[in-house]
Parts: structure tokens; sequence; C-alpha cells
């Protein structure tokens, strides 16, 4: 498959959706790719129906990349989230070596397996498909992290194992094939983040991605990213799985990640908190468009930016529409974002 230029990020098109925008405004903002949500897309539609849509991109009429999860995140975040990451809450679902069950709250019940969001993904018609991990928490102890770094490993084997199926059922080549990617967990212990690094090196795969939170006390735990890349063949992509934070972004771009993906651009946009470049290559400040002094300033949102919403629109009048409530605040505000952060991209490609 060919690549798109890299660095590159992909918002999070969750359910196969920008809130607010069209596909069309999505490519006006230079968005090379999007990011959908396995788990929700597998919940909320199924594979025969997707199947009968052909596809993803067929169906939301996208012409760019898509890049799909594997569900791994929803582990952590909706079976394991509020206990120690060796237990499960039994009440929203449990994982064991098969798979993740999910019991979503007055809905049917869910279950994921290596296999089965591999095949999800591939009759979405991703570019890159990600396999399916065991999302561990930081606050985990070694023992639990070592389980889990163990049944992510064992899962990767699997995903692989199907992958390779359906790719030679489908007779793809090199150039029609997607991408897959492993995803390396380990939390906080760099010896295990290093393990699971290598054993995934030897399952084969395009690239891999960091997996769990990514985060220590004081941010994101570069130390372990720096892990990774080390002990990673030096053409694989590397993928900051959630990791997007512009000054995260531009930090590990220079250990080497070059896929990025996050929730922060468009959720920031859709509560009124724009992007926006200053004077340094890279630095930024947030506009609040909340604020009742934004009432008053009749300026771009930005003059670094050549997006519809810097070329037309005022602060102060962007500031009106989220006062009076208006959808349009979080579309254009949302527009604007996307394209800071394809002009991030940019910025760190020709640097």
């Amino acid at each position: 498959m060919k690549l798109p230029p890299l660095p590159v990020f992909f918002p999070d098109a969750t359910r196969g959706l920008i809130k607010s925008l069209d596909t069309t405004d999505i490519e006006n903002t230079k968005t090379n790719g999007i990011l959908v949500n396995t788990y929700h897309l597998y919940k909320d539609l199924g594979i025969e129906y997707i199947k009968a849509r052909g596809g993803i991109k067929k169906f939301m009429s996208w012409k760019g990349y898509v890049i799909s999860d594997s569900g791994g995140f929803q582990v952590g975040s909706l079976i394991k989230h509020h206990s120690s990451n060796d237990k499960n809450n039994p009440s929203e679902g449990f994982v064991n070596n098969s798979g993740a069950t999910f019991k979503p709250k007055g809905e049917k019940i869910v279950k994921l397996t290596p296999e089965k969001s591999i095949e999800f993904q591939m009759e979405l018609g991703s570019d890159m498909v990600v396999v399916l991990d065991d999302f561990d928490t930081e606050g985990g102890t070694k023992k639990s992290t070592k389980i889990s770094v163990e049944r992510t490993i064992g899962w990767a084997k699997r995903s692989k194992a199907e992958f390779d199926r359906i790719c030679s059922n489908l007779k793809h080549t090199a150039y029609n094939k997607p991408l897959i990617l492993g995803v390396v967990q380990g939390g906080r212990f760099p010896d295990l983040r290093k393990y699971c690094t290598q054993e995934l090196v030897k399952i084969g795969f395009d690239g891999l991605g960091y997996g769990g939170d990514g985060k220590g006390e004081k941010g994101i735990n570069y130390e372990m990213a720096q892990v990774i890349a080390d002990n990673c063949p030096k053409d694989y992509l590397l993928y900051g799985l959630g990791l997007g934070k512009p000054e995260d972004i531009v930090a590990l771009y220079k250990i080497g990640f070059n896929i990025f993906d996050c929730v922060l651009p468009t959720r920031d946009a859709r509560h009124g908190r724009a992007y926006v470049f200053k004077d340094e290559l890279f630095g930024y400040e947030f506009v609040d468009l909340t604020k009742g002094r934004m009432m008053t300033e009749d300026i771009k949102l930005s003059d670094r930016c050549d997006c519809l919403t810097c070329q037309r629109y005022t602060r102060s009048y962007l500031a009106h529409l989220f006062k009076t409530g208006d959808s349009t605040a979080g579309r254009l505000v949302t527009i604007h974002n996307l394209r800071f952060y394809s002009m991030l991209m940019e910025k760190l490609g020709s640097n």
C-alpha cells in the first residue's frame, strides 16, 4: 500500500464521522486520513452491514486513508477502568486469553477475538489495521503487566495469522494489501516494553504502536517510547496511539514516531478551544472563544492559517456563535483545528 506523507495525523472519526463536519470539510483541511473505531462500529452496525455497503470509505464517501483501531483501547476504557490492571469489572465485561467480552448497558453482549477484530477491519476496507491488544493501565503491578504483555503477544500471533489468511484468500499483493500494526504493551516497565517489542518484531508487522495510556505522572512517558523505537527495525512505522497533544507529537516525532491520532483537536473545538500557532516554529497557544472578551476581538482566529474559518470569520463572530449555542460554532473551529494539525504535520515533515 502506498503510504500517506509522513508524519501523518488521523483525527478520530470513531463511528465513521467527525461531529459537525462532512467529508468535504475534512478534505478541505488537507487531512490525509481518519481513524475509525472497531469496537463501536462492530457493536453499532455489525460486519454484515458494513460488508453490504462496500466498506467504511464507500459508506461515508471518504477518499482518503483509513486506519482502524482494534478495540484494544476499549478493553482498558470500558472493562478495566477504575480497577487495577489484573482485574476485570464483571458488570461491564471481562478479558481472557480467548478475547474480550463487553457488556454495554442496555445492549447486546459484544465479543471480540483477535481474529474477529482483524476480519471486521478487513471488511471496513482499512488501509492500516491494528491487532487486538490487552490494554494495560499505568497503575498495574509488574505481575499484572506481564500477564497483559504475554496475552498481547499471543493475540498478535493469532491476528497476524488471520490477516495473512484473509490476504491470501483475497489474493492481495504488496501493492494493494493493507498495512498491519502490532501494539506494544509493558506499562512503565522498560524490560517488559523491550521484551514485547522484540517478540512482536519476530512475528512480523509493518510497524508498532505505543500501547497503554502512555502517560506517567508528568505526562507522556518518553522513556518507554524510546525503548520501542530502539528495538524496532529502522523501516518500521511507529504509531503513537491516542497521543496527540502538539508538543507530544513533536517530541515523539524526534524519537522516530510518524503516525498519530487523538480526539483532542475535535473535542476541544466543540468546547471553543482553538489551536493557534505563535512565532516559534512549533509554538502554539489556545484561544478560548467562550470567553466574554472574545466578543470584541474583531480579528482573524489566526493569521498563520489558510482554513475556511480564518479566511472568512472573526474571533468575535465565532464567540457570538458559541454564546448563542449554534452548532456552526463547533463546525468552524473543528475545521480550523484540523487544519492546524495538518499544518503541524507539514512543518514536521519539512524540518
